[in-house]
């Protein structure tokens, strides 16, 4: 449906740590002003249309069953390697220094939002960010991607029984805890907050904790968790322990994020899609529902959206077990957003998504717009749902086509 080049029947009309604070401190010394990519000043961009709250009012709306005057948009890595300007940065410095060292991702984390006029900013970082806190040291290496470091695959269990030292697999009680080691989140989401207040909606993210588990007993990206699946057969009560840890020490990162200045928070599970319906129910759903409690606790007013990579195979599991737990369910591109609209309907659920990305690294400004239009239809039309893509920016992805993308997003309306 997703690549149906039909003209949509709607009308559209314009609407008005794990490294040291030391270490940081030495990125810093070495960053780019804010001002040194020429490409990322804000006279070429476009400024996000009023209203500034409108992601947030619309990811709060579902138990109103209200809608907003328009769609808001944002898209998964819309700070990404796309754009020119960012690839200035990520050419230069590596990974760590570029998302640890204030200066850098502020700057990282607002070019699209200046450049686009996205209804929402998320921060730069990465869910494996957290993880030094606990003990569990991790890299981005160019061409690689994430490797986590402690051969955790072969000796979790040993791990998890050392209580002190530096061996040990830290359980994170309380937020202000992050201080110490992630004192760079809280000055980046200020800094950002600072910036976005009155422009637009400041999202914090997370990992979910089967997602972290995964990376960090695999060692990085894999192809079927095997090593993670072996757990869950064998040693079940291994990587339900592992599990316990992260989603407490995840809650009070998102807890951070929100003290910080982050007005609502994604968790992304970005290794659902590894998951059976039935293993997603024993190894994921409680501990997000513990996590969303935990931070609920705290920050009642912080909307929480969940997404599930590959979900939309078990979408109806999901609005079972997730109605009045999250906010927002984002839905990935392997489901017809009108089929999404009908399985969440009377749940409370407002739905986030779900054109595919590879319209927009392949497709012309027509079937862009087309595809927007028809998906916002699909949603229930203007002002019923949160505008994303099912997946994440694709690198290649041409920047003209993101800006079609949000413009469109934005004008559409029906009468």
């Amino acid at each position: 449906r997703r690549g149906d080049t039909r003209p949509s029947t709607g009308r559209r009309k314009t609407l008005v740590a794990g490294r040291s604070v030391q270490a940081s401190a030495v990125a810093a010394s070495s960053a780019p002003s804010s001002t040194a990519s020429p490409s990322s000043t804000p006279s070429e961009g476009r400024a996000t249309p009023p209203p500034s709250d409108l992601l947030l009012r619309v990811a709060q709306s579902g138990s109103s069953g209200a809608f907003a005057e328009r769609t808001p948009v944002w898209l998964m890595r819309q700070a990404g390697r796309y754009m020119r300007a960012f690839r200035e940065y990520s050419e230069r410095f590596p990974f760590r220094q570029r998302s640890e060292t204030p200066s850098i991702a502020t700057e990282l984390s607002l070019q699209c939002h200046r450049q686009y006029g996205m209804d929402g900013v998320i921060f730069f970082s990465d869910i494996l960010t957290p993880l030094p806190a606990m003990g569990i040291e991790f890299d981005v290496v160019r061409g690689r991607g994430p490797l986590v470091h402690g051969d955790l695959g072969r000796c979790l269990e040993d791990r998890l029984a050392v209580r002190d030292g530096l061996s040990a697999i830290t359980e994170i009680e309380d937020w202000g805890e992050f201080e110490a080691t992630h004192g760079f989140i809280r000055e980046t989401l200020e800094a950002l907050r600072r910036e976005t207040e009155g422009a637009c909606t400041l999202l914090g993210f997370v990992g979910a904790p089967w997602t972290l588990a995964a990376y960090a007993v695999e060692g990085g990206s894999t192809r079927d968790a095997t090593s993670t699946k072996r757990l869950m057969y064998q040693r079940p009560e291994i990587l339900e322990e592992f599990l316990r840890r992260l989603t407490v020490s995840i809650a009070q990162y998102a807890i951070f994020q929100a003290n910080s200045g982050a007005q609502c928070i994604q968790i992304f599970d970005s290794w659902a899609h590894h998951l059976t319906p039935e293993q997603w129910l024993q190894f994921c759903v409680p501990y997000v529902k513990s996590l969303v409690e935990m931070l609920r606790a705290a920050c009642p007013d912080v909307p929480v959206i969940y997404f599930a990579n590959g979900g939309s195979a078990f979408l109806p599991l999901q609005v079972d077990e997730l109605a009045g737990v999250v906010d927002v369910l984002s839905i990935d591109q392997h489901m017809c957003m009108a089929d999404a609209r009908h399985i969440v309907d009377g749940s409370g659920l407002v739905l986030q998504g779900n054109v595919d990305p590879y319209v927009l690294r392949y497709g012309d400004e027509a079937l862009v717009r087309d595809t927007v239009r028809r998906t916002i239809d699909d949603a229930g039309g203007p002002g019923r749902h949160i505008m994303n893509l099912g997946h994440g920016v694709l690198q290649g992805t041409p920047e003209e086509n993101v800006s079609f993308f949000v413009e469109e997003a934005q004008m559409y309306s029906q009468v």
